[in-house]
């Protein structure tokens, strides 16, 4: 078998650092140019309280695309991480509510997250369809799933002490924002120091190069979706943590806003390039323009405008870079 990195190491070093400082660092000056903006628009957009705000309100997209950005580098793309998170979300908390131990209600949550990306995965790297047509086919399935389940009801009441897991703090940021920087850490050493990390980049850079290398490509698309379905699942405890309550309707068009996160922070949809940096930067720029122009009180459609002319800037700019790769 050929070492997948003799591929990585063709490349000089110095430049493969240069090209990631460089596209993080563009999605950095996006940031800091956004929050100048409503800083200097919005009295009090810097105020503590708004910015652990817009960091809690991040953290549910940040914990998304994570998933996302992974799936993505493989050359793939999960439209049904929303249902996931609705179907994990609505087990959960029936179970909490029928008096099951909150580790293993929890865990229940996470094994149907890792179970819907397990199908994801098996569909497209064993049955061979197209990772959009499938996660299109589970995104209705999953949300159907879930609004069977429950009738079409929400799930209410849950404990106190359930809630207390994910509303609580630490070093004076919410949980759940602890919470998603352990996870991206985590996401972060997958891809830069493991030889999945390079398994993805090598897979949708050019999968057929991949499997001449020998690497095995069903096994590290089928880890990349079930990756994306357990974050989906954790993003869905810690929002019902929050609200104290699951919706079956949970988390409609979340997958957009994790592709636009992820999309923003540097990854192709083409496959073979994302950076966990750039996804968390990302997520906090939709955050950040979201709270701002609620401040703003500007109407709901014209933030949606807001975030699809971000995406298109962000896709023009990967265009353009990848033309001078």
């Amino acid at each position: 078998m050929t070492d997948i990195s003799e591929n990585t190491a063709t490349r000089p070093k110095a430049d493969f650092l240069h090209r990631f400082s460089m596209r993080d660092a563009g999605t950095l000056i996006g940031l800091i140019v956004i929050l100048a903006v409503f800083g200097a628009l919005v009295p009090g957009f810097f105020a503590e309280r708004n910015l652990i705000n817009i960091l809690q309100q991040s953290s549910i997209n940040a914990c998304l695309a994570l998933g996302m950005t992974l799936v993505i580098i493989s050359g793939g793309i999960d439209l049904s991480v929303g249902p996931t998170a609705a179907l994990s979300a609505v087990i959960s908390a029936s179970m909490l509510v029928a008096g099951v131990p909150f580790p293993l209600a929890i865990a229940s949550g996470f094994a149907i997250g890792l179970a819907c990306g397990l199908l994801n995965g098996v569909l497209v790297a064993h049955v061979g369809l197209q990772p959009f047509i499938v996660t299109l086919g589970t995104l209705s399935t999953y949300r159907a799933l879930a609004l069977i389940y429950t009738g079409g009801n929400p799930v209410l009441g849950l404990p106190a002490g359930f809630r207390s897991i994910f509303n609580g703090s630490l070093f004076g940021l919410p949980l759940a924002v602890v919470i998603v920087a352990v996870v991206a850490l985590v996401a972060w050493i997958i891809l830069k120091k493991t030889p999945f990390g390079e398994y993805l980049l090598a897979v949708g850079g050019n999968e057929e190069a991949a499997y001449i290398a020998g690497v095995p490509i069903a096994r590290t698309k089928i880890a990349a979706y079930m990756i994306s379905g357990l974050l989906a699942a954790l993003a869905a405890q810690i929002l019902i943590g929050r609200l104290g309550a699951a919706e079956p309707i949970l988390g409609n068009l979340w997958e957009l806003d994790a592709i636009a996160a992820a999309a923003i922070g540097g990854a192709s949809l083409m496959g073979g390039k994302g950076s966990v940096v750039g996804t968390i930067l990302g997520a906090v720029i939709l955050g950040a323009m979201r709270n701002g122009l609620t401040l703003m009180n500007v109407q709901s459609f014209y933030q949606l405008l807001a975030t699809g002319l971000i995406i298109l800037a962000a896709m023009l700019i990967d265009r353009v870079t990848r033309g001078r790769g």
